[in-house]
């Protein structure tokens, strides 16, 4: 069973710290454990009460209310809920619960279901990426085990594959993208993500994925010549330093471009070496492409 902080739920719900702890007091709905020195933990439990006491709440509800409901009832005015953003939170909010609970085949029902009414793109921006930002939350903070990330993440991987797949080639454009993650860098949801955007838009994809030596990028960029080559950093060993690896492409890059994004780049704050281009957002990058 996980166990999370009261500043793990304020953080993944929105509620602060501090109401919570008068909710506790005023009502019954939430029962946290304590330590031997009296610190308040919480269990799986919990933190499904608290992430859709604070949905209902958004949305009209009183916490009063919320807390003379049973679990079947609190259930169904969550699936009355109308408003596409409620619609949005409640599945991120699922998702994260059947993580935790490992629930597996639940997790992915529901990330079918709403890529069968939604497609593909808008479950990615709507639902995945939010999710993503939430078990990044709890990664952390050690309380998101390697096993529960890594199995949800892999079936996501395996959507967007399959997304990718089936885009049919047209509208070529005549630009060559190469598309890598470094050596120890695995996270590799965001590069998919933009494969399967830039295949859609006609763009020729070189792509070589998580884990690439750089000597691999070098032959592949040396043989081939794209116009773009395109790389995503989110975390990577702590020897990992920009300015070297920036190095790799001193007078390479005379008719092409290096574009990089994530979360390694948001504090760069050095003149960057010409033809290297970093944005700091997904909507950055994907303005760029289009």
């Amino acid at each position: 069973m996980n166990v999370f902080s009261i500043k793990d739920l304020e953080q993944l719900s929105g509620i602060k710290a501090h109401t919570i702890r008068i909710w506790e007091i005023r009502y019954n709905f939430l029962k946290p454990n304590r330590t031997n020195t009296n610190i308040r933990y919480y269990s799986n439990e919990e933190l499904k009460i608290i992430l859709n006491t604070s949905l209902l709440i958004r949305y009209g509800y009183k916490v009063s209310q919320i807390d003379k409901m049973n679990s079947d009832e609190i259930n169904l005015k969550l699936l009355a809920l109308s408003n596409s953003e409620a619609q949005k939170e409640r599945t991120i909010n699922e998702l994260i619960q059947f993580m935790i609970d490992l629930e597996i085949n639940a997790f992915e029902k529901t990330l079918d279901k709403y890529i069968s009414t939604k497609g593909i793109d808008k479950t990615i921006i709507e639902i995945v990426f939010p999710f993503l930002e939430k078990v990044g939350l709890l990664w952390q903070t050690n309380h998101v085990n390697p096993a529960q990330e890594h199995l949800v993440t892999n079936i996501i991987r395996q959507k967007l594959i399959v997304g990718i797949e089936k885009v049919a080639l047209f509208n070529y454009k005549g630009k060559t993208v190469l598309m890598f993650l470094p050596e120890g860098e695995y996270h590799e949801l965001c590069l998919l993500y933009m494969y399967y955007l830039l295949k859609q838009k006609g763009y020729t994809i070189l792509y070589l994925g998580a884990n690439s030596p750089i000597k691999d990028v070098l032959y592949l960029f040396d043989t081939k010549k794209p116009a773009i080559i395109y790389s995503h950093l989110t975390a990577i060993s702590n020897n990992f330093k920009l300015e070297k690896f920036f190095s790799h492409f001193n007078g390479k890059l005379l008719n092409s471009e290096l574009v990089l994004s994530g979360q390694l780049i948001q504090d760069y704050k050095s003149a960057l070496p010409v033809n290297i281009i970093l944005k700091k957002s997904l909507a950055e990058v994907v303005a760029y492409f289009y």
